[in-house]
């Protein structure tokens, strides 16, 4: 199968090639060429290394991360895959760093930042899993109960228990072939994440003789993790709100150079070093890392137990496992070995097979270890193994998982409100005729299930003309919150002004003293605006008269006119590191306002007592088909590219916005690599890709003619030759190119990635380095011939391929082909004995070229 990179209309890749190998190093490259910025920051995070060109920004997490070592945990448990999962691994991660300058080249954060970019660590993968993953579980919040009780008394660590994701959640639904029109499963779903620019999830197709998957996958983490359809099996996974790590409160005393720890057998050493966070405009932060032997110590005397950290594993052995799947019992195997985050998974095949279970590592603790910080020295605080098994159950009918409190519920303290589970499950249920194109109804419901706690506080007397209007208005409301509603926006201002006045009422929660990076996990504010339907149902507060702060908020929203419809505030406010903009400043805009709200099923967040902006909502939507892979249907909520003035930079936000779906399996195109230029005096140069079929007779006439001895092929016969150039075409390092000069075929261009050649092992290879083989063809000589080709050669690769520097090693017996390059401006190198594709052996000269500095 020949490596090749294609698109559909909407710039989705979809990659094909010869092997498993083949395809992941393809995978890398393509992440590294449309999402560069986004998978370099993701890689400096893991580092701890942002504040060096974000500022004081970047300081609170890159001080967070050195203390709770993601770099050594990442570097730990990649050392620990079996040596298949690490060679599949490693292949992507070499296609990164292949592609990287090029890609880098292009996205416009790097010049604003003047980052420079640094070869990847074959781990660097396993590290942005885990950065994006480690405050999945929200251990910040023991900090937070930790804090009001220690304010408020012990019999109010729940006060704030909001039954709602603070960070991610998701909807998930499995309808079985009984519910569905074509008799096959459908699986469909939305993850709930901060919608970030560029998105969190690519969609991609990964194609080569041992699978072909469709789904959904992580910039910089090889294949497809959370969501895939193989044509036999699909699945999905929503996070099961388990929690499985803890804080310890430790005891530290100073010995001399060391440190120790008060454990539950007494005092013992823990490790301790210095490590400096680099600032940009201010100064560096020395940040003294200690762990003991419960974890990492993350702020003041508080350590952190991960598992991770504590096992060695993340769980990647599954990911390469869930690409060859073909049944549910082959995804359920695969999901044997998950680890970090906890899930739940949904599967479905076309022989009938269902699945619904949780998969990861949860410990085996006191029930205490899940609400707070609890004491380091006390034994019955540690871990005792890991909860097994999981939680799994039967599938019997629709399968609804959306972070509620069910399946998953022994392992965890506070889960998803029901609302958006129940909204799901009494629509899927409805009806048993269900087609993949009507799962965007389900996706795009906006009825607000949570709306009646408010709404029933406002049975109130003596209210002004207005606020009985309003009310009356209120109360005959549908509880949609769509867009073009002006009483969705009504009941989220009298909601936004309740809170305000709610939190009011918890000022000594303030200022709390947490490192900086757990602020936002102390606000009041914020844990009222989730906790509010908990805290407007029970008798928590009864020193609260709720019923006249509700008088209060509606008269406020009352005396307010006009009131704007819901979409007008509710604007989508997608994140960026930079506070990029999604659009170029000479793009025309679109109305980024949004239906829906937290515990409708169109779940979009804002946080209600500070803001109706939406930061939160669906970071992809899929609907995945059983019957039919080819009509399954697809959308992210900006595009394809993380490249700002891309044409696929945002262009799905439109169907994303009124909820639509693409297909997930269009038609495509193959990707253009071609390339020509206009020299005066000389004529169109065309440097286009080779068919090893179409060209074979011009390949086999140049690379055997006398004049290419030194190429290395003129021993080998017409089949052997087109069995190399098949070759060629059909792994990802390598490409071969006709180059043509007004349509007259002139030379043959070859070029490859050291890291996949021989040559690569005979010099120190820079990440980017794209190797060059230069033959051309018999024919009169020509004054300036060959110079006018290096130098649309050296265009080709700096600004049409973006790599940064070339390298080529004629043999150093060939001292023309040495001095037309020197006459170029390529550097000489070391001379190394190279393998030729006879068999033979030359010494090569090496050179190299690098892009110009305004390149």
């Amino acid at each position: 199968m020949n490596a090749r990179v294609f698109r559909d209309r909407y710039g989705v890749p979809q990659l094909r090639a010869g092997d498993p190998l083949a395809l992941v190093y393809l995978q890398g490259v393509n992440a590294a060429r449309d999402r560069a910025w986004q998978i370099e920051f993701e890689r400096r995070r893991y580092l701890g290394t942002t504040a060096a060109f974000l500022g004081s920004e970047g300081a609170g997490w890159d001080v967070f991360a050195r203390q709770a070592r993601l770099a050594d945990t990442a570097q730990r448990c990649f050392e620990a895959l079996d040596d298949e999962t690490r060679e599949w691994v490693t292949a992507y991660v070499e296609g990164v760093n292949h592609a990287l300058p090029g890609g880098a080249a292009r996205a416009p954060e790097f010049a604003e930042t003047d980052l420079t970019l640094q070869k990847w660590e074959p781990w660097t993968p396993l590290g942005i899993w885990l950065a994006v993953h480690v405050m999945f579980a929200g251990f910040p919040s023991k900090l937070w109960r930790t804090h009001v009780a220690r304010h408020l008394g012990e019999d109010a660590l729940d006060l704030f228990s909001s039954e709602g994701p603070h960070g991610a959640g998701s909807n998930g639904w499995l309808i079985p072939g009984s519910h569905t029109a074509t008799g096959q499963a459908i699986v469909a779903g939305d993850p709930h994440r901060y919608i970030e620019s560029p998105g969190v999830y690519q969609q991609i197709r990964l194609t080569c003789p041992e699978y072909d998957v469709l789904g959904l996958a992580m910039p910089g983490i090889p294949g497809l993790a959370h969501f895939g359809h193989t044509g036999g099996v699909a699945w999905a996974i929503t996070n099961a709100m388990a929690d499985y790590q803890d804080l310890y409160d430790e005891q530290l005393r100073r010995t001399g150079p060391g440190v120790e720890a008060l454990g539950p057998d007494g005092w013992k050493p823990a490790s301790v070093h210095t490590e400096v966070v680099e600032v940009a405009g201010a100064d560096s932060i020395e940040v003294e890392v200690i762990e003991t032997e419960r974890g990492p110590i993350i702020q003041d005397g508080i350590s952190l137990r991960y598992p991770p950290r504590v096992t060695g594993r993340l769980g990647f052995e599954a990911m390469a496992k869930l690409l060859r799947a073909t049944t549910v019992d082959d995804v359920d195997a695969a999901f044997d070995d998950w680890v970090e985050p906890v899930d739940v998974v949904m599967a479905a095949d076309t022989a009938g097979g269902l699945l619904h279970r949780t998969a990861g590592l949860v410990p085996r603790r006191h029930p205490s270890n899940r609400l707070r910080i609890v004491p380091a020295w006390e034994a019955a605080h540690q871990w005792d193994g890991w909860h097994d098994p999981m939680p799994r159950e039967d599938v019997n009918g629709p399968v609804v998982m959306a972070n509620a409190r069910e399946l998953a519920a022994p392992l965890g303290v506070e889960f998803a409100a029901p609302h958006r589970s129940h909204r799901i499950r009494e629509l899927v249920n409805a009806r048993s005729d269900w087609s993949v194109d009507e799962m965007s109804d389900i996706h795009t419901d906006t009825f607000l299930g949570s709306a009646g706690s408010i709404l029933d506080l406002l049975d109130l007397e003596d209210l002004s003309p207005e606020a009985v209007a309003l009310r009356t208005e209120l109360l005959s409301w549908d509880r949609r919150m769509d867009a073009a509603s002006t009483t969705a926006s009504s009941y989220a201002a009298v909601r936004k002004a309740l809170v305000s006045r709610l939190t009011d009422h918890f000022a000594i929660l303030e200022n709390a003293e947490v490192a900086e990076v757990f602020m936002p996990w102390m606000d009041p504010l914020t844990h009222v605006s989730y906790a509010l339907e908990n805290l407007l149902a029970a008798d928590l507060i009864p020193d609260v008269n709720v019923g006249w702060l509700a008088r209060e908020a509606l008269e406020e929203v009352a005396a307010r006119k006009p009131r704007p419809p819901w979409g007008e505030t509710h604007q989508l406010a997608p994140l960026h590191a930079l506070r990029g903009p999604v659009f170029a400043p000479d793009e025309e805009p679109f109305d980024l306002g949004l239906s829906g709200d937290h515990h409708c099923v169109m779940s979009t967040s804002s946080l209600p007592g500070l803001t109706d902006v939406c930061i939160r909502a669906s970071a992809a939507r899929y609907a995945w088909d059983l019957a039919d892979r080819s009509a399954s249907r697809w959308v992210v909520p900006l595009g394809a590219s993380g490249v700002l003035r891309d044409p696929h930079h945002h262009d799905q936000l439109p169907l994303w916005l009124r909820g639509a779906l693409a297909p997930a399996d269009g038609e495509v195109a193959r990707e253009e690599l071609g390339f020509s230029a206009a020299v005066d005096g000389f004529g169109t140069v065309r440097i286009e890709e080779a068919d090893p079929s179409r060209d074979l007779d011009l390949i086999y006439e140049w690379v055997t003619a006398e004049r290419a001895n030194f190429w290395g092929m003129g021993a080998l016969s017409r089949e052997e030759i087109a069995a190399t150039y098949e070759f060629l075409d059909s792994v990802p390092t390598h490409h071969v190119y006709v180059v043509r000069v007004d349509d007259v075929p002139v030379a043959l261009l070859q070029t490859y990635d050291p890291q996949a050649d021989p040559a690569g092992a005979a010099y120190e290879v820079r990440a980017g380095d794209l190797g060059v083989h230069l033959l051309i063809a018999p024919g009169e000589a020509r004054a300036g011939f060959t110079g006018n080709l290096v130098a649309v050669l050296g265009r080709f690769v700096f600004e049409h391929l973006g790599n940064p520097r070339i390298v080529v090693e004629p043999d150093v017996r060939n001292t023309r082909a040495i001095e037309r390059f020197q006459r170029s401006g390529f550097v000489l190198g070391p001379e190394a004995k190279i393998t030729q594709p006879d068999g033979t052996t030359k010494t090569a000269q090496f050179a190299f070229l690098s892009a110009p500095a305004s390149s």
